[in-house]
């Protein structure tokens, strides 16, 4: 593994396990994911994916309670409105760059798994995750919205009636109910377990021959420029129409002072 590809930088944490690179979101307490995080792993990615030796990756979260709690929303207080323009446009990149990387890509779910870091999940080819991981979009909640793209990948691997619930309550929801609509394809026990146990269906997948599996992921995917243009562009229409408006800004406002008085209190 080259020297770009391990180590750790601002929010990534990148290891070699013999072949496979294990990735930590790294943006305590919640790995929130800000503009540099979103752009240091779309950036990572198509590194990656440009080398004939592209190795298996795993995505974790660092610490022992998030995997990750979505989009940084702190990053908007005082944005403009073409930054959300441009922080929208990063993530839908994020994801393209996800979709298209031919070789495997497993979430190992340590924690918190919500908004954005839901969108990560639904775009690797398998997740496995802690017992005690919880998992949602509560984007509605908050005065937020996800990426079009995540929602379309949702509609596809969960289908339109649970997506519709999951997204339109903003409810979290188990591990157990994660497994059970096919968010996730193994729960283990605890976090010791959590790694070993992705790096292991990392690397059973990554025997597979390069040339096939990355066929066959594409054609599972079915990446297509026009679509996600089009996917873009709905994206970045419904975040110019929700980023100024009273309703919205006011869940915003209300989310972010009852992360601040939480955030308190634990530091107390």
């Amino acid at each position: 593994m080259s020297a770009l590809a391990t180590g750790q930088s601002a929010t990534l944490d990148t290891a070699d396990h013999d072949g496979v690179l294990v990735v930590a979101l790294d943006r305590p307490p919640a790995n929130a994911m800000n503009r540099q995080l979103i752009h240091d792993l779309a950036g990572l990615f198509e590194q990656l994916r440009a080398r004939p030796d592209a190795p298996p990756i795993v995505l974790t979260g660092k610490g022992k309670r998030f995997f990750s709690g979505g989009g940084d929303i702190k990053e908007l207080e005082g944005a403009l409105a073409g930054e959300i323009e441009i922080r929208m446009r990063e993530f839908h990149a994020l994801l393209v760059a996800m979709d298209r990387y031919p070789r495997p890509v497993v979430s190992a779910i340590n924690g918190h798994c919500v908004g954005g870091g839901m969108e990560v999940a639904l775009f690797s080819d398998s997740a496995l995750a802690v017992n005690s991981a919880r998992f949602g979009f509560p984007e509605i909640n908050h005065g937020l919205l996800p990426a079009d793209k995540g929602i379309q990948r949702a509609n596809r691997v969960l289908g339109v009636r649970v997506t519709r619930r999951i997204l339109l309550s903003g409810e979290l929801f188990d591990a157990q109910h994660a497994l059970d609509i096919g968010l996730i394809d193994e729960l283990v026990s605890g976090l010791e377990e959590l790694i070993p146990a992705a790096v292991a269906t990392a690397r059973a997948a990554g025997s597979k021959a390069p040339v096939l599996y990355g066929a066959l992921k594409g054609s599972v995917n079915a990446a297509d420029d026009v679509r996600d243009e089009a996917s873009l562009q709905r994206t970045l229409k419904a975040a110019a129409d929700y980023f100024d408006d009273p309703a919205a800004r006011e869940l915003r406002q209300r989310w972010s002072g009852r992360r601040a008085l939480a955030a308190k209190a634990q530091s107390c």
